[in-house]
């Protein structure tokens, strides 16, 4: 039964979604935007051009604490919250989604204190700026150090990840229920009720990771993470609950086993899952998913939420899902969403001392003249940017909020994109075949490779 649109007058809600914050608390304005380093804008502040702004930089750079406090106090939700015409309209946020990686690029240099404090800074600044709102979060790649390196839980002792989860469930103990935060010691994963009828479940997607070694051991199910959402998503299908997954790494960007299985959990409940929420990319896209039998029917679809973070050469941005609400026999599903970001170029030309303007880049049913935001409705966005090339540049706008790269986008990008905006799982040429891709899937694989940030 596909999702149906709600009645005239049911209620709606909004999910405030924030990923890929990367607090860098070394940066300094004024300092060098460009470096032989792999993250800039740190160091001592010089006159003359090419320096980091006050509010962020165009470059190989993370942001300093004072733009991700500027992006919460305008927020509707916010304590600091005072309506100037900037902010995101009326209303404010029945949740927050926050997706991982709050440390900044800087991983040759960091330790597991400079970690936690980025942990339990930036959870303060959330809690204190968002006053009551629950927020769920998810363990992104850059909580680790060394990155990416996360043991399974049956690797015990020092070399364990107990260290980080242990203080991830101290600090988000007043956001999560005990049995959340069981599970979250146990192996960074968990599942919540968000409102009745609606269940979140927040996965470790560092267990399917290509770059975390680990899995050299055991790649299938390491922290037997998929069995367990098995289990979750048939109670849930028993007690009549829709359900939403979030998690940093977007599902296409896992090693092939873990995906292609992940991939079959998400057909056989396609009826549960009301939406996928991911993060990673730094960029705005997201990822379909088919049934099994034919690859041609859109049952789900893993939206992928653009970064508050500038690396690399972008402007800082956020995300707010509205999403039916809570009625007898509601869908759960993403009835569209909205971009939000902040002009680098304005912001950091206004007098010192006033609050920057968030403003809205897009929203996507209006943007893209979609009927729903349902699965088959971006299915259908992508067939039709393949001959509307207007249309194709609009998305490639909105793709790096704002401040595409100066390099346009080709007949190769785009069958490279166009593939990866189909592909929900990894390393599967049929996927793209409908679109007849001119170049070799391999070739694609390496132009997906090149425009990876992290």
């Amino acid at each position: 039964r596909p999702p149906m649109p709600p009645p005239p007058g049911a209620p709606t809600a909004r999910i405030l979604f924030l990923t890929d914050l990367h607090w860098d608390r070394q940066y300094v304005a004024g300092s060098a935007a460009a470096c032989p380093d792999p993250l800039c804008c740190r160091g001592a502040p010089r006159e003359g051009p090419g320096v980091a702004g006050f509010w962020g930089t165009y470059s190989k750079c993370d942001l300093p604490l004072h733009t991700i406090d500027a992006l919460l106090a305008q927020l509707p939700n916010s304590t600091g919250h005072t309506s100037n015409g900037t902010g995101n309209g009326t209303g404010g946020f029945a949740a927050a989604y926050w997706t991982g990686d709050i440390p900044a690029h800087d991983v040759w240099q960091q330790s597991r204190g400079d970690q936690l404090r980025a942990l339990r800074t930036v959870t303060a600044l959330l809690r204190a700026r968002l006053g009551g709102l629950r927020v769920f979060p998810a363990v992104g790649n850059h909580e680790a150090t060394p990155v990416n390196a996360f043991p399974p839980p049956y690797v015990r002792g020092n070399r364990s990840a107990s260290w980080l989860y242990d203080a991830m469930a101290e600090a988000w103990q007043d956001w999560l229920p005990p049995t959340a935060l069981h599970t979250l010691r146990v192996g960074g994963f968990y599942t919540a009720q968000v409102w009745p009828g609606l269940r979140l479940v927040s996965l470790n997607m560092n267990f399917c990771s290509q770059a975390n070694f680990w899995l050299l051991i055991n790649a299938t199910d390491p922290a037997g993470q998929l069995q367990w959402l098995m289990g979750v998503l048939a109670d849930a299908e028993r007690d009549g609950e829709k359900v939403h997954i979030i998690g940093h790494i977007p599902p296409a960007h896992c090693l092939r086993s873990w995906s292609w299985n992940y991939y079959r959990i998400v057909n056989r409940f396609e009826g549960t899952i009301a939406a996928q929420f991911f993060g990673h990319t730094h960029l705005d896209e997201f990822e379909l998913f088919y049934d099994e039998e034919t690859l041609s029917r859109p049952v789900s679809i893993a939206f992928i939420a653009p970064s508050v973070t500038t690396y690399i050469n972008l402007n800082p941005g956020y995300r707010v899902y509205e999403v039916a609400g809570s009625y007898p026999g509601s869908s759960h599903a993403v009835l569209d969403h909205e971009t939000f970001i902040l002009n680098l170029t304005e912001a950091n030309a206004a007098p010192p001392g006033t609050s920057p303007p968030w403003q809205r880049l897009y929203s996507a049913r209006k943007a893209y003249g979609l009927p729903t935001a349902f699965p088959a409705d971006w299915d259908q966005l992508v067939r039709r940017m393949q001959d509307d090339e207007q249309l194709f540049q609009l998305f490639w706008f909105h793709l790096h909020k704002g401040h595409p790269p100066r390099e346009p986008c080709g007949s190769p990008c785009k069958a490279a994109l166009l593939c990866a905006l189909r592909s929900g799982r990894a390393a599967d040429p049929a996927l793209c075949r409908p679109l007849r891709p001119a170049l070799p899937f391999p070739r694609i694989q390496e132009l997906w490779h090149q425009r990876r940030l992290c």
